[in-house]
């Protein structure tokens, strides 16, 4: 039997027993913006091992934020599925687990049904509105405010059918506070220190920026109804492949175009601050605290700043994949040291988290192979990444006379990847998308030369706080290590890197 013949996921044709969800799916009561993998892999789950311990309205409206890469294949294939898909736990030495959350309802694509998006946020029985759409997605400039000449932003701010996440979200913030004026929760679930207030700044950002006849109705809704909790995520979800796809094919004998594959480890924590109840997430295994932040910068600093440092590296390398790149001797013996020496030493410790054993332990998520987490996938965005995962390391580690020269050589590596057709072969490790490529090149093209470039980069590329791109000794070193990888290589750097 071929791929095609066999028979396509549906509530009838399970790839398991046992859908964590029998029919009928949950009245919707969450609205998630960003039907990316992660979201599917994480949240979904939750909700659905949630909702098995105690059933409730708690179903999840998805809807497809990005015109451009984005997954709105997704929705077609769910939609052909019966709102399904198959979550594919990818185990090192144990094999596949399959499962099916089966919590979703017909999504929404935010391009072409923005006035379908804002009514369905608006509407008195959606109590949480949940959003994963990286980095890029909230629209805001290198001084992390508001991004007031974003001309999309500029649009929904004069009216009209929103396109931006914030438009979205406040046009449908308008329709509560013009109706019944239901409170409701907005859950970023995406990689930003001090997401939820930050969020919450947006949004009021957002609401200042309105013609003034429409603001004072809107902000006494945002200041009495609305809650924005910080919260940390944590799974490995990497891009779909048609490997994936045959997978779900040879093992359970049906046909999933949208499946999900995932690492066997998740962790979510929250702020319990949900102005209109939740999900019970807390017997799904999500922790609740007062205090997300050591979590928070754990997590970002640690797993996304490794991650990072093993994308770029790993590219120049030759590398396709995270786990070559991290059971590459030379490679992941330079990216150990810099988690253990100079990340590390800038991270306070979570009640229960020891900094140590969790950095061993994402050593070895790092090196699951079952994963095939493609390096250009991770090193994509890299100047929305970059400010977040490694400014505050930088910041922190000068400021007490130290150059973290593993992050030094990660900064050049980064600068080789965006700017130099010739740093690794994309038709082989694949491509890195970046949205600030045209500008970084066209900065990098006035210099004398590599070392020049990078310095030139560092001091103007708007990636890192003026503190950090200024300080003369960090330049230093990035131009040393951008010297040496264009005319000595990787294998050079890397063992400079660690001198």
């Amino acid at each position: 039997m071929t791929f095609r013949t066999r028979p396509r996921l549906s509530r009838t044709a399970l790839p398991v027993a046992g859908l964590k969800l029998p029919p009928p799916t949950p009245e919707p009561g969450i609205v998630h913006l960003g039907m990316g993998n992660f979201h599917r892999a994480h949240q979904a789950v939750h909700t659905a091992d949630a909702l098995r311990h105690s059933p409730g309205p708690w179903g999840i409206t998805g809807v497809s934020t990005s015109a451009a890469r984005g997954p709105r294949p997704v929705l077609t294939g769910m939609a052909e599925q019966d709102q399904l898909y198959t979550v594919l736990t990818l185990r090192r030495d144990a094999g596949v687990a399959a499962t099916v959350p089966g919590v979703h309802h017909p999504g929404l694509v935010a391009d072409g049904q923005g006035a379908e998006v804002v009514a369905a946020i608006g509407s008195p029985t959606t109590r949480i509105v949940s959003l994963t759409v990286t980095e890029k997605g909230y629209t805001f400039g290198a001084d992390g405010r508001l991004d007031l000449d974003d001309p999309l932003v500029r649009a929904d701010l004069a009216g009209g059918t929103p396109r931006t996440t914030l438009g979205l979200i406040v046009r449908g913030l308008q329709h509560r506070a013009r109706s019944d004026g239901a409170p409701v929760t907005v859950l970023s679930c995406d990689n930003l220190m001090d997401n939820g207030h930050r969020l919450r700044a947006l949004i009021d950002e957002f609401v200042a920026a309105l013609p003034a006849a429409e603001r004072p109705e809107l902000q006494t809704y945002v200041a009495s109804s609305l809650t924005t909790p910080n919260t940390m995520v944590d799974r490995i979800a990497p891009a779909t492949t048609d490997e994936h796809r045959d997978l779900v094919a040879r093992a359970f004998g049906v046909r999933d175009s949208v499946p999900v594959p995932a690492e066997p480890y998740r962790l979510w924590v929250m702020e319990d601050d949900f102005r209109a109840g939740r999900p019970a997430w807390e017997h799904a295994g999500a922790l609740f605290t007062d205090d997300v932040a050591p979590y928070e910068l754990m997590k970002l600093r640690l797993l996304n700043g490794a991650h990072s440092l093993l994308a770029y590296l790993g590219l120049l390398r030759g590398h396709r994949c995270i786990d070559q790149a991290v059971t590459d001797e030379l490679l992941g013996g330079a990216v150990e040291s810099a988690m253990r020496e100079e990340i590390l030493p800038t991270v306070p410790e979570p009640e229960g988290m020891p900094g140590k054993a969790y950095v061993t332990e994402l050593l070895d998520r790092f090196a699951n192979p079952a994963l095939g987490h493609r390096t250009a996938q991770v090193g994509s965005d890299g100047s929305l990444k970059i400010p977040v995962r490694w400014a505050g390391v930088l910041a922190e580690s000068l400021a007490a006379g130290r150059v973290p020269r593993v992050l030094a050589l990660g900064l050049a590596a980064y600068v080789r990847v965006i700017t130099a057709d010739d740093a690794y072969d994309e038709r082989a490790l694949g491509t890195v998308h970046d949205g600030a490529r045209s500008r970084l090149t066209e900065l990098a093209a006035r210099a004398s030369g590599p070392a020049d470039a990078a310095r030139l980069l560092l001091r103007e590329g708007d990636l890192l706080p003026p503190e950090v791109a200024q300080h003369p000794e960090l330049g230093d070193a990035v131009g040393e290590f951008a010297h040496t990888l264009a005319v000595h290589g990787i294998e050079a750097a890397l063992r400079s890197a660690r001198t």
